[in-house]
């Protein structure tokens, strides 16, 4: 399985609120619609293990990809474009990594 991991903080931390409805009201569901994903979840990071930090990223998503090639032309849809620059409104510099299962 191929997973798309993706790892951001917000633009804006007083748009907490609005991003998590936004994402359980449309990004998810939306994502998750697509052929070539078979499951899409976004978390909420809290903490770092024994440590005072903060984590360096405020949110994780975890994309299970069922077809690489697919997900490209599923992202070049008019509804995908349009879920994706609502994404980068609130995401600041979000890190997208491709992540094959070993284990």
């Amino acid at each position: 399985m191929t997973y798309l991991i993706v790892l951001f903080n917000l633009k804006d931390p007083a748009a907490e609120v609005a991003y998590e409805a936004w994402a359980n009201a449309t990004d998810v569901p939306t994502v998750k619609g697509l052929k070539s994903v078979d499951d899409f979840k976004v978390y909420k990071n809290v903490a770092l293990l024994g440590s005072e930090q903060s984590p360096p990223y405020q949110y994780v998503e975890i994309i299970a990809v069922n077809d690489m090639d697919g997900l490209g032309a599923d992202i070049g849809s008019e509804t995908m474009q349009r879920v994706a620059a609502e994404f980068q409104a609130f995401a600041d510099g979000p890190l997208f990594m491709i992540s094959n299962q070993i284990a």
